[in-house]
């Protein structure tokens, strides 16, 4: 039986929607110079090792873009902040029935603060595993093993444990460590799946 559902934010709880796009859509810069950025950077970024608006604003410079990394990250954050209600609701109806739903993230400092607060995801998830916080990204196993420390706390157990994500790579290292773990596609497959194990 599942006690536990872990979710995924970015392709998940929120659509998939990549920032670099609308670098080079709406602001002129291009994926061909952005992707160092993401690739190196940012990668520092999502576990902590470096804050985001310290290291944007160099590339800004060197972009010649004339947007300030505030009104950026601003633009950012919001272009991303629209949640799947169909999931909210799912979340809401297997909190009733005594399932706990925590969220397990990939991302940096300051988008984590928002989802927190301004997408208000504290009051929706039971806890909240971001890398930034915790120092680790998914799909590292010490990853899985600190979040599962916290969730096993609430004498939950490993196969009681049920963990979804849109990356296969996370999911594959997922299921090594022991969680129920599917790729999250659609939906509509997703409540199939998880009414049945249930």
């Amino acid at each position: 039986m599942i006690k536990a559902i872990i979710f995924d934010s970015d392709g998940m709880v929120t659509p998939s929607k990549r920032f670099s796009d609308d670098l080079d859509v709406k602001f002129g810069i291009s994926l061909q110079k952005s992707i160092l950025f993401f690739k190196n950077e940012f990668q520092k970024c999502l576990i902590s090792d470096a804050d985001l608006k310290e290291e944007f604003q160099k590339y800004l410079k060197k972009w010649e873009c004339d947007k300030s990394v505030d009104f950026l990250i601003k633009y950012w954050f919001e272009s991303q902040k629209e949640c799947d209600k169909r999931v909210l609701l799912k979340i809401k109806e297997l909190q009733n029935m005594r399932i706990k739903c925590y969220l397990a993230t990939n991302q940096e400092k300051y988008r984590t603060e928002y989802m927190k607060n301004e997408m208000r995801f504290k009051d929706i998830f039971d806890d909240i595993f971001s890398s930034a916080e915790i120092g680790l990204k998914k799909p590292d196993q010490t990853f899985f093993e600190y979040i599962y420390k916290k969730i096993n706390k609430n004498n939950i157990l490993k196969n009681e444990i049920m963990f979804w994500d849109d990356e296969p790579k996370h999911i594959e290292q997922a299921n090594k460590y022991g969680f129920n773990s599917f790729v999250y596609k659609n939906f509509i497959e997703f409540e199939d799946i998880v009414n049945k194990f249930i």
